[in-house]
């Protein structure tokens, strides 16, 4: 436990210095000394220039959502698929494979093309993720023996399923004003976050991890099975349809925010049980650091190397991809 707590240290300075570093890149530079005058003078009520006021446009308009977008839906996505991998005790689901990050785009497509609510376009996300992810049960109840194989066949059915929804919606979108920004949305961006869209969204993003992460000793327990779970005092039912209906939330409000964003909520969490261990009481809140970290430094890499941005969800799966052959590859050396 010590170790696990020296780690979860260690990725909290790893965290702020990635903020600090993510700060200053991208396309219109922002020299961190020239923003913290440009801040003093702001809070002293001192008269700003043009260049001051540039900083400060860049700072709170610009960098601040979107490292605080990259922070949440990387923890987000990364503890969702610690606790989806621990209540079916299958180490191979996410978010993506169970269908609920294209169910909540489905959804969120509704809100954004029929409605212009970002309220709605909320609501309508969680409703088409937790529609992804009880398809995927529906199948796993269905072949109870082969319930490990059912769960991956069901997400995938209800992926492509949602993903068919999906191009219905976009054909039905005005082809010159929503459609082209529906397509880059569902790439995976967070170039398009906008401070009002992150308050919405933030406070039930921090509300559902914040739950998730102070449950480990529950989910310790659920990944033992229910009658274990039971033995040690956990209402198995009430608990894990909690859990999941949290990490459900939390991964549906990523879609709303930044588009599908893949495999950050299969390889992080895999990554972080290799370094803090199987415990969850550390390894959730490691999962969602780890995660954070990882979309923040894809974000911050994609926005500062090339001069056309790739989208964030392209970048992730060809950074993902190594690292979950590499896990794979540690994992079976191991044994």
């Amino acid at each position: 436990m010590a170790h696990s707590r020296k780690t979860l240290l260690v990725l909290a300075l790893l965290l702020l210095a990635a903020i600090v570093f993510a700060l200053p890149m991208g396309r219109y530079p922002l020299p961190l000394g020239d923003l913290c005058r440009s801040l003093l003078d702001a809070w002293a009520g001192r008269p700003l220039d043009d260049e001051q006021r540039r900083h400060l446009f860049l700072f709170f308009d610009l960098r601040l959502p979107r490292i605080g977008s990259a922070l949440l839906v990387g923890a987000c996505l990364s503890a969702s698929g610690t606790v989806y991998q621990n209540m079916f005790q299958n180490p191979l689901v996410s978010p993506g494979i169970l269908g609920v990050q294209h169910g909540a785009a489905f959804g969120a497509a509704i809100g954004i093309v029929f409605f212009s609510s970002w309220p709605l376009t909320q609501a309508f996300s969680f409703a088409g993720g937790t529609l992804g992810v009880g398809l995927s049960l529906f199948f796993a109840w269905l072949y109870p023996r082969a319930r490990f194989l059912a769960l991956v066949v069901g997400g995938l059915v209800s992926s492509s399923f949602f993903v068919a929804l999906t191009s219905l919606v976009q054909y039905v979108a005005d082809p010159n004003r929503q459609l082209p920004e529906l397509v880059y949305w569902l790439m995976g961006t967070l170039s398009r976050t906008e401070p009002h869209q992150l308050a919405w969204s933030a406070p039930l993003m921090l509300a559902g991890l914040v739950y998730i992460c102070l449950n480990g000793k529950a989910v310790n327990a659920l990944a033992m099975g229910d009658d274990e779970a039971r033995t040690l005092g956990v209402q198995s039912t009430g608990m894990k349809l909690r859990l999941i209906g949290a990490a459900t939330l939390v991964c549906s409000l990523t879609v709303v925010l930044a588009g599908v964003i893949n495999w950050v909520g299969l390889v992080i969490p895999h990554v972080m049980r290799f370094i803090v261990g199987p415990d969850n009481r550390v390894g959730l809140t490691a999962s969602a650091m780890g995660g954070a970290l990882f979309v923040l430094l894809t974000d911050t890499l994609i926005r500062s190397v090339w001069t056309v941005e790739l989208p964030l969800g392209i970048a992730t799966s060809l950074i993902s991809m190594p690292l979950f052959a590499f896990s794979l590859w540690y994992d079976w050396k191991r044994r």
